[in-house]
């Protein structure tokens, strides 16, 4: 039976609808739950109160954390820089792998230890000199009111704004979502729609239609990260079929992070992924054309690596989140071939390096 709702977690919600049968329809993602009064959605965190549907997560949040940008995984994003994180509870996909599945599995608002307006955690990521705000650790889709406010927030104070998510999203909620982003890391979980069924609960194609886009039709920076988890996702063919797809339909400029599954939640059983898949991967993704593979989760220095894709220099140099060596020309390009480099870049001034540093956020003014 569903947590009842009570008045401090009611925050008028957008994306739905009344159906003829008394129940109201979700339009935020292709999950379309249907709600009864009282019924929460399949995210946990969207139900329904009297007629409408309301948000019981806006203002409030599992921690905030400063981060290295390179850590969300972004590598083309003001390489170096500082970026303020943060999420909420609940998810609206299923991942049986879940590696934050305490959080975004959460059926209990326990968790929410910290409350903030959209206009503190601006001042607060301003005052710690921080060049973005993360929206992380569960997917922000499912907060997206508190989401695009605290985007509208920070970019009153010329803060970039992040969204780390699976992009499970409708058409209309995806363009006001995204309007709001400066980039985007997003989770390509697996290349056939059988995984997506089986280990998430979701379908592909809503994702590819995100991307797309992205891509496409926005000025997102957008970088791609897929979990490898043996003898489900880790198969050359599909690696290959992905890579293929998105150097035909996004671009080979596309940064793509190939990352090392751990065993976690429901999938205790599978052993970790193997660095040798990772870097087989790699070279896979490389082979069809991608200009930036990176591997994740496991240490090593080659991929993590940014180099020019036309002479082959090392350009970035990274140890885990670490910037050893930094060649890049304040307007990204290659200092020996002049090659242009995609991403958004600026200056390199100095890193922030791969400090973890969790802090509180202050409502005072």
């Amino acid at each position: 039976m569903d947590e009842p709702i009570s008045i401090a977690e009611q925050h008028p919600a957008r994306y739905w609808h009344r159906l003829d049968d008394s129940r109201i329809q979700c339009d935020l993602c292709p999950r379309d739950c249907k709600l009864h009064e009282g019924q929460r959605g399949a995210c946990f965190v969207r139900g329904r109160v009297g007629d409408a549907m309301v948000l019981t997560t806006y203002g409030r949040s599992s921690g905030f954390c400063v981060d290295p940008v390179e850590k969300k995984p972004l590598n083309h994003f003001y390489p170096g820089s500082s970026i303020l994180s943060f999420g909420t509870a609940g998810c609206n996909l299923a991942c049986k792998f879940c590696q934050n599945w305490d959080i975004s599995k959460s059926r209990s608002f326990d968790k929410l230890v910290d409350q903030a307006s959209a206009e503190a955690i601006a001042r607060n990521a301003g005052e710690l000199g921080c060049k973005s705000v993360a929206f992380t650790y569960n997917d922000p889709v499912i907060f997206a009111e508190y989401a695009m406010d605290v985007a509208d927030a920070c970019h009153a104070r010329g803060i970039k704004t992040v969204a780390v998510t699976a992009g499970y999203i409708h058409d209309q909620p995806r363009r006001d979502f995204f309007a709001k982003m400066d980039a985007a890391n997003v989770d390509l979980k697996a290349f056939t729609d059988e995984f997506y069924v089986k280990q998430t609960g979701s379908h592909l194609q809503p994702v590819l239609d995100t991307l797309k886009y992205l891509c496409r039709e926005t000025d997102v920076w957008v970088e791609l990260t897929t979990l490898l988890i043996p003898g489900l996702n880790d198969s050359a063919d599909e690696i290959s079929k992905m890579s293929e797809w998105i150097a035909k339909e996004l671009s080979v400029d596309v940064p793509l992070h190939f990352s090392a599954f751990h065993p976690d939640y429901k999938m205790t059983s599978i052993p970790a992924t193997p660095t040798e898949t990772l870097i087989q991967a790699r070279q896979i993704a490389r082979k069809a054309g991608l200009l930036y593979v990176y591997i994740g989760n496991v240490h090593n220095r080659e991929g993590d690596t940014t180099y020019c894709p036309s002479c082959n220099s090392a350009l970035i140099v990274r140890d885990w989140y670490e910037i050893e060596q930094y060649r890049l020309t304040p307007d990204g390009h290659c200092p020996d071939c002049d090659t242009h480099i995609a991403g958004r870049f600026e200056k390199f001034t100095g890193q922030f390096g791969r400090r973890r540093i969790p802090i509180a956020i202050g409502e005072a003014t």
